[in-house]
């Protein structure tokens, strides 16, 4: 399942000659774990930021506090400037942003547990999806996690 994926993505990535990077908030920093379980993956992942809290959004994304304030972490916009600003940050062709409410706590009936948003950023494709999860708290980033790699995968089989 996830490591054939984490797989693909590597070879996908080294095939095309581009790298990689990760802002992940409630998904922790699972998604880099998993890309670095493969050998090798120093070749196309350059590294993460783990903005779990609004302050390093903003300090080191430069995620617009204002976009914050009006939408809130867990929105499309924010993810979108996340991909951006890590893609940014560590000078990379590809920048993934995950925000969400991975439970059990946080959620309302505007945004309920388990909505999770993942965008992908290059020069020449953007994309976020939204997803509304319905497991555990573990389950919750696992899923996210797995579908931001399947993006990966189809952005790559699809545009480059």
């Amino acid at each position: 399942m996830a490591k054939a994926l984490e797989r693909q993505v590597g070879e996908l990535l080294r095939q095309h000659g581009l790298a990689l990077a990760t802002a992940e908030s409630c998904s922790g920093g699972l998604l880099g774990h998993l890309l670095t379980n493969v050998p090798g993956s120093s070749d196309y992942y350059l590294g993460g930021v783990i903005s779990y809290g609004n302050a390093a959004k903003v300090s080191l994304l430069h995620v617009d506090p204002s976009l914050l304030e009006r939408e809130g972490a867990v929105s499309e916009p924010v993810a979108r400037q996340m991909a951006q600003g890590v893609r940014s940050l560590l000078d990379s062709d590809i920048g993934i942003g995950i925000t969400g409410i991975a439970g059990p706590g946080g959620g309302t009936a505007e945004k309920p547990l388990g909505l999770v948003y993942i965008a992908l950023d290059m020069v020449q494709v953007q994309r976020c999806e939204r997803h509304v999860w319905p497991h555990d708290r573990q389950g919750n980033k696992r899923a996210s996690v797995e579908r931001a790699l399947e993006m990966i995968v189809q952005v790559l089989l699809q545009e480059c």
